[in-house]
């Protein structure tokens, strides 16, 4: 279905093609009103053609109403300003369009015409280190992503992209071979390697001898000592399995968990295809790939400019000159085999802002390669303390996103008990606490709820001060104020005592009855502006304000004791406003309750 806005273009854009033969391949030029007082949509397309024709913009915005005075879908249009024209919808196409909405499970969204192939890379944590709060972002937008070009009719393939291999292997190695603790990595795999990385890594800062003997365990691991491969794919398979708790708590699934080591096979093969073909040359013993001088130097990833305006080469290094590979060569590895396995059409990585410049000369040197992929760095900012700086624990380490979900879930117990014993009171009731799995369920869902909104729900390229009192507050735009809205609504038709009568056609006689209708037809303009953007934060502000208009709405239009087609029509509005939330909430990978 078609959405409002979409109706509003397609109109104009065949009054432009009927009144002026005009290209309208940039339009066609529709807007929602910056105010509602003044209608619903807007169109500048009398200022463009007049621009172009030399004439008052007024008198082609009058040809434009005159020729769209009569409509379905909107009032007679008004002029505005120096040469707007605005759109007012029509009552009875809003009731019409909210009631075909109502018997589409899917709300009127239809699937992608010509669907995507989409791989989307996030998360990304490295084995044998415990996941912690700075890969929180990464985790939910990349998962919220995959659920919305899912949604949207797109064939995703979610790939958690580990760091399996590399430098760090030596040291973890060597560290549990000089101090091993068979139950202590049985009971706490990730934390007692992290611990002995950090011990052995410390001690190689002022010690030789120990960073020699890190390097050699690597090499042996390279060259597939049996001993140390063991030790590997142990390690691999431990952090998997603590990896995995996690993301069940998170509700986040991948359809592919390929770390790098899966491409070593590849690495020789992509170096040598790159030097072949001119995109690489050798420098210093190096393999690297320097500008081709195509693009403006300031502009250019592998050119940066100094102090005092001098450019200087930045390569994108792909072998090291002791012949090993790095990051990028994976990365290069990685795109030939997403092309070739996964016939992939875009690839969408989500990783912090300090990664741009790696993007940048990655996504230039595969369009020097041909493999024909649209590349898209989806980068966020930082979670910041009150302090404005990192979010760190109180001795000044890295916050452990277990322990950060575990807190989330006791602060949404307490602040739940409170509330049902707040209720009880106000009511004279007796306060009966829910029982442990019920409280602890519900808990789980708000508390993990509200720390994911509080994320998604901000403009991703900024960093946010992270709060407690704020993103579990049960008011403002939060998660526990939009799940608490949809149990609200869920509770008119538990009283009721079933759901929402089929009906032929709704009534919108009331000024809030319009508006939450309005708001409702909104929703396939708010996933479509979400996944072209990668900014889930805009589905945020929606859902949010579709919760508002509803409470304005049953504020002023009393559903259960009206009548009459009238009674049907609300409660219709209000079926449909709960399944919107639900399913907009999913999309953010946040689930809901159908009792608070």
């Amino acid at each position: 279905m078609k959405t409002p806005r979409q109706e509003v273009e397609a109109i104009v854009a065949a009054t432009a093609q009927t009144l002026y033969g005009a290209d309208v391949s940039a339009g066609p030029y529709v807007r929602p009103c910056p105010d509602t007082r003044h209608g619903d949509f807007q169109t500048n397309l009398a200022m463009v053609q007049a621009k172009k024709a030399g004439k008052n913009p007024r008198e082609l915005a009058q040809q434009i109403v005159d020729a769209l005075a009569e409509h379905s879908v909107f009032e007679k249009p008004e002029i505005a300003g120096p040469g707007f024209v605005n759109f007012r919808l029509k009552a009875g196409y809003c009731a019409a369009q909210t009631h075909a909405r109502s018997q589409d499970q899917r709300l009127g969204i239809e699937p992608a015409a010509q669907p995507l192939k989409v791989v989307i890379d996030y998360s990304g944590p490295n084995i044998a280190k415990e996941l912690h709060v700075g890969h929180l972002r990464s985790t939910i937008l990349g998962d919220s992503l995959a659920r919305l070009f899912r949604f949207l009719g797109h064939n995703v393939i979610s790939d958690n992209h580990l760091g399996d291999w590399g430098t760090q292997f030596g040291i973890v190695i060597l560290g549990y071979k000089r101090d091993t603790n068979k139950e202590r990595f049985e009971q706490d795999p990730i934390g007692y390697l992290e611990e002995v990385y950090v011990r052995t890594q410390n001690a190689s800062k002022t010690d030789d001898t120990i960073r020699e003997a890190a390097r050699a365990e690597l090499v042996k691991l390279q060259a597939g000592d049996p001993e140390n491969v063991a030790l590997w794919k142990s390690f691999i398979d431990h952090s998997l399995q603590s990896l995995d708790r996690t993301y069940s708590r998170l509700d986040v699934k991948f359809d592919y968990t390929l770390g790098e080591s899966f491409y070593n096979d590849r690495l020789p093969g992509v170096v040598k295809t790159l030097l072949d073909a001119g995109i690489a040359r050798e420098t210093e013993g190096a393999i690297a790939v320097f500008s081709d001088g195509t693009l403006p130097q300031k502009d250019d990833p592998f050119i940066v400019t100094e102090k005092g305006g001098a450019f200087r080469d930045n390569p994108f290094l792909i072998r090291k000159s002791d012949g090993g590979f790095n990051y990028a060569t994976t990365d290069l590895a990685t795109l030939q085999y997403r092309k070739e396995h996964f016939h992939a059409d875009r690839v969408i990585y989500v990783t912090d802002s300090r990664q741009q410049m790696h993007f940048a000369q990655l996504f230039a040197t595969e369009k020097r390669w041909n493999l024909g992929l649209n590349l898209q760095h989806v980068w966020f900012g930082a979670i910041l303390g009150a302090d404005k700086k990192p979010l760190k624990t109180r001795d000044g380490g890295t916050v452990k996103l277990r322990a950060l979900l575990d807190e989330a879930q006791e602060r949404a117990e307490k602040i739940i008990t409170e509330k049902e014993a707040e209720r009880a009171a106000r009511e004279g009731e007796n306060f009966v606490p829910k029982g442990d799995d019920q409280r602890r369920d519900l808990a789980q869902v708000v508390g993990i709820g509200a720390l994911k909104y509080a994320d998604l729900a901000q403009n991703r390229n900024l960093d946010y001060v992270f709060n407690w009192d704020k993103l579990l507050a049960f008011d403002g735009n939060t998660a526990p104020y939009l799940i608490n809205a949809y149990v609200r609504i869920r509770a008119i038709f538990r009283k009721l005592g079933s759901e929402a009568p089929p009906v032929e056609r709704l009534v919108l006689a009331e000024e809030a009855e319009i508006a939450l209708a309005k708001k409702l037809l909104d929703f396939g303009d708010s996933l479509a502006l979400a996944a072209d953007e990668y900014r889930p934060h805009y589905l945020c502000v929606y859902l949010f304000e579709l919760a508002g208009l509803f409470h304005k709405f049953y504020e002023h239009c009393p559903v259960l004791i009206s009548e009459g087609e009238t009674k049907t029509s609300r409660l219709v509005l209000c079926s449909l406003t709960a399944q919107t939330l639900k399913t907009g909430l999913a999309l953010l990978g946040i689930k809901t309750v159908e009792q608070m």
